[in-house]
């Protein structure tokens, strides 16, 4: 986990003309995004479509993520972020010292590492994505680091985080963040926004990393 320091960040959604600031607090964030083999020591699942160990979990809808979230915590003790009660609706504890989805804030905040670009890098050398990826994903860690040790945050495969993307118009559809595999070169940039169905929706090019609380 790579400690992420406090600090402010400017996000924006074009299809409305928006853009508000968000304060953030220090956090801690995974290095890497979730590995098949972690996805599989802690829940003895092996849903991704792309095979190896080291590879990221792909396929897994926003629920299975905060699920896995869950079981590790409660592997290493510590408090749960989620509970989920007898109607399925699912409750958050912020306070909680558990493994629990980013943010998008926390996330987009987390990518630029204290730029002010789209992306951290030179998109060959960062990311994973359709001009060189070869139709698949690719073991973590493989790309170069943004300026804070963090890896594969754009491209390979996209990212769940926390938030519900716009309740009014979309219901429980959740935010994910990073561009995949399978995205031109427009797609992987750190501003980026897409959501979708939290129960439903798997595809074999959106994956997760996870936070926890300072």
């Amino acid at each position: 986990m790579i400690k992420i320091p406090e600090g402010n960040i400017v996000l924006r959604d074009d299809r409305i003309k928006t853009k508000w600031t968000v304060k953030i607090k220090p956090f801690l964030l995974a290095k890497y995004p979730v590995t098949q083999e972690l996805y599989f020591d802690i829940t003895k699942e092996t849903p991704s479509y792309f095979k190896g160990n080291k590879k990221p979990v792909e396929t897994v809808s926003w629920k299975d993520a905060i699920i896995f979230c869950n079981l590790l915590s409660d592997e290493l003790g510590l408090k749960l972020c989620y509970t989920i009660n007898n109607s399925e609706e699912i409750l958050f504890n912020n306070l909680a010292n558990g493994y629990r989805l980013p943010t998008e804030a926390e996330w987009e905040y987390a990518c630029k590492a204290g730029t002010t670009e789209i992306r951290y890098g030179e998109i060959n050398n960062i990311a994973w994505y359709k001009e060189n990826s070869e139709k698949t994903t690719h073991d973590i860690g493989l790309k170069e680091p943004n300026e804070w040790g963090l890896y594969d945050m754009l491209g390979n495969v996209w990212e769940w985080c926390s938030d519900i993307y716009d309740e009014t118009t979309y219901g429980s559809y959740r935010i994910f963040r990073g561009g995949g595999w399978n995205d031109e070169e427009r797609g992987c940039m750190s501003t980026n926004r897409r959501r979708s169905h939290p129960t439903s929706f798997k595809i074999d090019d959106l994956g997760f990393r996870v936070a926890r609380n300072i």
